[in-house]
């Protein structure tokens, strides 16, 4: 399924807001992301029309199999990208928003290969310096 970068941005908010516990409506997309509710609004339609989300009675926010693998590649992406930005020097806050601009731009081979870079090379560095 081909999904633009915002649908890409959309799907991953609510993962994080799931993550975090919350149910997730279209107030919280906003209140995350600084979007207008209509545009919000706009985008949920979107994402219920190509099957990656569906909202409840309650109007809660729900991802569908499609979405939350979209959601999911998506948001692993921006963790791995963010820590390799911070094990170089990056600050959490400039990682985090760089990140999130890569994550959407690396095509799958490139992502690939930092990530067998990162798990075999930094990964277990940074686990060792947790445990001192």
């Amino acid at each position: 399924m081909q999904i633009h970068e915002s649908a890409e941005d959309y799907l991953e908010t609510i993962l994080m807001l799931e993550e975090r516990g919350i149910p997730v409506r279209s107030i919280d997309i906003v209140n995350e992301l600084h979007y207008s509710k209509p545009s919000v609004s706009i985008a949920m339609k979107k994402l219920r029309e190509n099957g990656c989300i569906r909202m409840d009675p309650s109007g809660r926010i729900v991802l569908l199999a499609p979405g939350r693998r979209i959601a999911e590649e998506i948001w692993a992406r921006h963790r791995l990208l963010a820590s390799m930005l911070m094990a170089v020097g990056v600050s959490e806050q400039t990682a985090a928003r760089q990140a999130c601009r890569i994550e959407h731009d690396i095509d799958d081979d490139t992502y690939q290969k930092l990530y067998a870079y990162y798990t075999a090379h930094m990964a277990p560095q940074q686990e060792e310096e947790n445990i001192k």
